[in-house]
């Protein structure tokens, strides 16, 4: 067909469509219907019962910064005397609330300084220029001048749609209820208010005998889609008693990232306003975490930090599967990195166990995508504790049939051993579903 006859059936079709929006539009208003609310099939029963953590303070209201008749600010007072540690995304064009944070982690602390953390949910605050900084300032000058504390030490966070102007007013006209509203017992309040895509509020907590006490840490989190290291669309909040320095606290925290925030992905897109932040108020019996005990305090803060990021995973956008990648006998660490997030973050991979379809192949492909030093005689794949592939061909005793019914289960482990050397590596991901693409077509409808 000539270009000519090409461009007049496009405009045709495009006068034909105007045509057709002409007319719903004209159609009479249907009465809108609440959409029932989805909660991920892999949610836990309940929001667990964290513990009270002297010297914090919750308290969160309805600001309608993008949301209506739902709380979508929360306000945390932290004693005099705390210490803040942070980790965040690595992205160029992160948040005017991340890039502040940042600053602010790295100036020198008055010795009984308090300090407070803000946090809307509906509007990220990112690239959004001068503007974005503006609302970043205006915010956290109100906590501050409401709580009597230094602008320094007023953290905040911003989630939601990005490049959009925060409309920082109807914040900071909360912020004198919210002051008023602080109370030791919200912090689950506090996690409903942090939620955009969350099918549920997450959170998790840990205790530790300290020497002349017990030690107490509990911690909330968003995350649902947008979710890939350095870090992912989260924010993390974790809270503790502990006698402990910002510089020991720093140092505990960095540790343990790459084993958990950073080795969770849902869709592979890292997110502009990233943040987890940890405050620890020493205000515990104990006494300052130190040998042994600090020990056993990160092994705990550890195992809070794994377990919201696999809350996150299991509230992955339009998720019916909580997936372990397990790597192991890479050549190196980098590789056995290169290797499970190749797979994790396949569509290929993720689309069949959506389908519950044990199609072992997938992995094999994604596994000779991933850059990594690779032998195609020395894999072997399983799915659990069957062994799918071995020494290069299938394994003569699989099943195909054990292989789907094994992929029914909610929780599914995929191991891969490289068999070249000793590394290994563990992630985490779900499966890619319709879901997933209903919610982040309509996400700003």
């Amino acid at each position: 067909m000539a270009k000519k006859d090409w461009k007049s059936k496009a405009k045709a079709l495009k006068a034909e469509l105007k045509g057709h929006r002409s007319e719903s539009k004209a159609l009479p208003a249907e009465t809108p219907t609440k959409k029932p609310k989805i909660v991920s099939p892999l949610a836990p029963s309940q929001f667990p019962k964290l513990p009270l953590i002297a010297g914090v303070e919750f308290a969160a209201v309805e600001a309608g910064v993008r949301y209506q008749n739902r709380k979508d600010v929360m306000l945390v007072r932290l004693a005099p005397g705390t210490a803040v540690a942070g980790a965040f995304t690595r992205s160029t064009t992160r948040s005017g609330c991340v890039r502040d944070c940042q600053q602010k982690l790295s100036m020198s602390v008055p010795r009984n300084a308090g300090a407070a953390i803000i946090v809307n949910s509906g509007n990220s605050n990112a690239f959004t220029g001068k503007v974005g900084d503006k609302a970043v300032a205006e915010v956290t000058g109100s906590v501050a001048a409401a709580l009597g504390l230094l602008p320094s030490r007023v953290f905040s966070s911003s989630t939601g749609v990005i490049g959009e102007p925060l409309p920082f007013e109807r914040i900071t006209a909360k912020v004198p209820e919210l002051a008023a509203a602080l109370r030791e017992d919200a912090i689950e309040m506090a996690a409903h208010a942090m939620m955009t895509t969350d099918t549920f509020p997450k959170g998790a907590m840990a205790t530790v005998q300290g020497d002349g006490g017990v030690i107490q840490i509990a911690g909330i989190a968003k995350g649902s889609g947008m979710i890939a290291p350095d870090m992912a669309t989260m924010l993390v909040y974790i809270f503790t008693d502990a006698k402990m320095t910002a510089t020991t606290l720093q140092k505990m925290v960095s540790r343990n990232m790459d084993a958990t925030f950073n080795s969770i992905t849902v869709d592979s897109d890292t997110s502009t306003s990233d943040t987890l932040l940890v405050a620890a108020t020493g205000l515990s019996e104990a006494a300052p975490v130190v040998g042994s005990v600090a020990k056993e305090f990160e092994a705990a803060l550890r195992s809070v930090m794994t377990d919201l990021a696999h809350q996150v995973i299991r509230d992955g956008e339009g998720a019916t599967k909580f997936v372990e990648i397990r790597v192991s006998g890479a050549a190196d660490a980098a590789d056995a990195q290169r290797v499970a997030m190749a797979v994790a973050n396949s569509p290929l991979v993720k689309t069949a166990i959506a389908g519950q379809d044990p199609n072992w192949g997938r992995i094999v492909a994604a596994i000779g995508k991933s850059g990594a030093m690779a032998d195609r005689d020395r894999l072997t794949i399983k799915f659990g504790d069957i062994v799918v592939a071995k020494n290069g061909w299938r394994n003569p005793s699989y099943k195909e049939e054990d292989g789907a019914t094994y992929m029914l289960q909610s929780d599914l482990v995929i191991s891969i051993d490289m068999g070249l050397g000793r590394a290994k590596r563990s992630v985490w991901t779900c499966d890619l579903t319709n879901r997933y693409v209903e919610i982040n077509a309509d996400y700003r409808s």
